[in-house]
């Protein structure tokens, strides 16, 4: 956030504070353009070098005048994305962001002072709360004070190739993470319906992830299978994949919400074969097949401290619902006095691939495919978990779910411009792995007084900011990237 240096006289006044020794303490209000958010400017470069605004902005329709139109579609985008990233996820901070010149000059207005802007508006570069929300609900209504609607279809394509886009062409295996997780809702809104598993009212979103790279953000009603959709996502995502990385082997993980037969059908129809590793619900036929094993891990936990654990693997086939018999992996583990079976079904072959990029021959036996390989399905939770914490997604408050859908892609392209900063600008850096939340609270949240000329903008960085190097380092990593046409 910023001050302002024209202040009334009042706040010029000098104000005085308990001495310290022999010295005032005196402070006012004539400091000039100050900001909280000098990192801001990492993140500019990475969203004009790699274009994220302007391909998102482009995605939405602008029925406007011309003549009256002061802030473009592209300026309300990128000061929307730039916001949530900066941690102001409310429409109405930008109140006060829009005072900013910094935050004006991050989104890219040529007068980040406000200064040629009409009186009742001078000063205050960046669009009011008013004008973000008409962006984000004016997809719903049809009338003559609705002028911006959001094409969804674009949104969704421009996520997926962006997203596909940060894997290498020359990748030989591409794992696609599937999860979903609830969104309480925040009263009677369109789509309500009470969740028993969750306990509440709430959305039920579908999310796809590369690593910690977002390809899929898609929210859902909650009265229906946690896999619903996953078909005709994967459709879309596996293509857009072989596309960007045509020589990658590809491979679906997820947990027993999204083990049903037509996901697996459907990537065991695929030329070439799409594999995946699912997790597997337990019932009494599954746990009578793995009775003998539990019972020498009981043996072992006995003499262990009382834990153990083993694997095994077996064909198996459901009663009803499964068209043929797959491979299933076993965990029988003992903790003290309590035994914790866990399954899986894969299409993975345990002896591996034969090809020269194959490192481990037995990566995919039983127990290094559950440890190792569908254990490591819990760092895609924690993508999710830093997209609704650190990025708030789940402010899908609005009535209508159209633009509780577009609240929910905003984060998904705020977290892809993290994902990127990491990537491109803090490899092998202390915060090559860190979350947004402490990328922001460490390195975007530095004091910075900011001069506005005729020939340039001054930004002074705080002389005490500890991460000096570390900022200096990302900026020349983002300095290659060139910014990106119109």
């Amino acid at each position: 956030m910023s001050t302002a240096s024209s202040q009334p006289s009042q706040r010029l006044e000098p104000l005085l504070f308990n001495n310290l020794a022999s010295r005032q303490v005196v402070s006012d209000f004539s400091a000039g353009h100050l900001s909280t958010d000098g990192g801001i400017l990492l993140l500019r470069q990475i969203d004009e070098g790699l274009g994220i605004s302007r391909k998102l902005a482009g995605c939405f329709h602008d029925q406007r005048n011309p003549l009256f139109i002061e802030h473009s579609l592209r300026e309300l985008v990128a000061q929307r994305l730039l916001g949530l990233a900066a941690g102001y996820e409310d429409l109405n901070d930008h109140n006060l962001l829009r005072l900013d010149p910094l935050f004006a000059v991050a989104v890219g207005k040529e007068d980040p002072l406000g200064m040629n802007r009409a009186p009742q508006d001078q000063g205050k570069a960046l669009a009011s709360a008013s004008t973000l929300n008409r962006l984000e609900l004016g997809n719903n209504k049809h009338s003559r004070c609705h002028k911006i609607s959001a094409d969804h279809q674009s949104i969704e394509d421009s996520l997926l190739l962006m997203g596909v886009r940060c894997s290498p062409k020359a990748s030989r295996e591409v794992v696609i993470d599937l999860d979903t997780t609830d969104d309480p809702l925040h009263g009677h809104q369109e789509g309500r319906f009470f969740h028993g598993f969750y306990g509440s009212y709430c959305y039920l979103p579908l999310f796809a992830f590369v690593g910690s790279v977002p390809l899929w953000a898609q929210l859902r009603t909650s009265d229906g299978d946690a896999a619903r959709g996953a078909v005709e996502a994967l459709k879309k995502i596996v293509a857009a994949v072989r596309k960007r990385c045509p020589k990658a082997r590809i491979i679906v993980r997820a947990d027993s919400g999204f083990c049903r037969e037509e996901i697996m059908a459907w990537c065991e129809a695929q030329e070439p074969q799409v594999y995946y590793c699912l997790g597997l619900a337990r019932n009494s036929r599954l746990l009578e097949l793995i009775g003998e094993k539990f019972a020498r891990v009981r043996e072992s936990a006995i003499l262990c401290g009382g834990v153990a654990r083993g694997f095994t693997e077996f064909q198996y086939q459901t009663l009803k619902s499964w068209t043929r018999p797959r491979r299933v992996i076993a965990k029988a583990e003992v903790l003290q006095d309590k035994d914790n079976p866990r399954f899986i079904v894969t299409n993975l072959p345990a002896k591996g691939f034969e090809d020269k990029q194959q490192q481990c021959p037995d990566r995919f036996c039983a127990q290094k495919c559950y440890e190792d390989f569908y254990c490591a399905r819990g760092d895609m939770e924690n993508q999710i978990k830093q997209q609704y914490l650190d990025l708030d997604a789940d402010r899908t408050s609005t009535h209508w779910m159209a633009s509780n859908q577009l609240r929910l892609w905003f984060s998904a392209f705020a977290l892809l411009i993290f994902q990127r900063l990491r990537t491109v600008a803090l490899q092998g850096t202390q915060l090559a792995k860190a979350t947004a939340g402490t990328i922001r609270q460490r390195l975007l949240k530095i004091g910075a007084m900011v001069t506005v000329s005729t020939r340039r903008v001054y930004v002074r960085l705080a002389s005490a900011f500890p991460l000096q190097d570390l900022f200096v380092q990302a900026h020349r990593a983002l300095a290659a990237l060139a910014p990106e046409d119109g």
